[in-house]
């Protein structure tokens, strides 16, 4: 990467929008400088998206990942960053260990009420077509 770049080189190099990046701007998670009318973005706002960008795939929250950053850039050492970040991953693996045991459970749910629709056919199904014609419909 260059020293610096301008916003749409930024965007291209991540892969993501320009409005994306003015976003995480306007939550100070980066801050360009100005020449001219252009932002400009140094290695520390390429250092910042790139961490930004990450605690977003992993799902953290907005506030999450700027306290992570700010840290970064006042951490004297990485050890409190690092127990931060681990805790951080620790409360967002619980959460998606969560939803998977939610998301088990509902499929599991499916899968009966799936088995109880087909039984239900094959009994309708195995009735003589005449008593079929004389069961009493509700509704």
């Amino acid at each position: 990467m260059n020293k610096t770049q301008t916003i749409t080189e930024l965007a291209r190099d991540f892969g993501v929008t320009t409005r994306a990046i003015r976003y995480w701007e306007s939550h100070g998670l980066v801050s360009p400088a100005r020449e001219g009318g252009n932002r400009v973005y140094s290695k520390r706002d390429q250092t910042r998206l790139k961490l930004a960008l990450r605690g977003k795939r992993l799902g953290l929250s907005l506030a999450e990942i700027k306290d992570l950053i700010d840290m970064y850039d006042t951490a004297e050492d990485e050890s409190s960053q690092l127990l931060s970040f681990l805790g951080a991953l620790a409360q967002r693996r619980a959460a998606l260990e969560q939803q998977r045991d939610d998301i088990e459970a509902v499929l599991k749910e499916i899968s009966r009420f799936e088995r109880q629709c087909r039984e239900m056919l094959k009994a309708d199904a195995a009735q003589p077509a005449a008593a079929r014609r004389r069961k009493p419909r509700s509704g």
